[in-house]
């Protein structure tokens, strides 16, 4: 359906799309970062940060992170690499976007596949989400419970809600990961 669209791992000349993309989605709503905090969630894990690739062009891209449950990233600040040695089980789905022109085609669907895929292969247990502008529908769609109880980072809007997910155990045939890395170097929580 999407032979020409494909999934690969975030390189360095893919930023001005990422930006452009993210720009467009967050910045009417007052939710769009600046790029060094977008690049800097993206270093702290490249396996998990992928684009959408269409002829060379960055038409989607997903941007996860290890993350301790019940928190999330302030958006108005950079993250920095983990301190501790353990990694968290935790994998935030920190942003989603879809190029406009190409919503409604599964493409979401198709990236959160491969998160998944990738999540259960590196041995994650949990997603979260902070859900924006009217996605909860979406995210609840797609498994992801809401935490109202949990309190987000000032930034996220008024509506936004804190949501979880379990890796789903077991692997199918049409979510396993490519058995190599991805072409390409390495590599808000909206689907846009």
């Amino acid at each position: 359906m999407h032979a020409d669209v494909r999934i690969r791992h975030l390189a360095e000349g893919d930023w001005s799309g990422i930006i452009a993309l993210e720009a467009a989605a967050y910045a009417a709503i007052g939710l769009s970062e600046d790029e060094a905090t977008l690049r800097s969630r993206a270093q702290v894990s490249p396996s998990t940060c992928t684009v959408l690739d269409q002829g060379g062009h960055v038409v989607g891209y997903c941007l996860a992170l290890p993350y301790p449950p019940f928190s999330a990233p302030d958006l108005s600040h950079p993250e920095h690499a983990p301190k501790t040695a353990a990694p968290s089980p935790n994998l935030h789905l920190h942003d989603l976007v879809i190029a406009p022109a190409l919503r409604g085609r599964g493409l979401a669907r198709r990236l959160l596949r491969h998160l998944t895929a990738t999540a259960r292969a590196t041995g994650y247990e949990q997603f979260s989400l902070v859900s924006v502008a009217g996605s909860q529908a979406f995210w609840t769609a797609h498994g992801y419970r809401p935490h109202p109880e949990i309190a987000v980072p000032h930034g996220y809007g008024t509506d936004a809600v804190y949501m979880t997910a379990p890796v789903p155990a077991g692997r199918s045939e049409t979510d396993k990961p490519p058995p190599t890395p991805l072409a390409g170097p390495p590599l808000k929580d909206d689907v846009n």
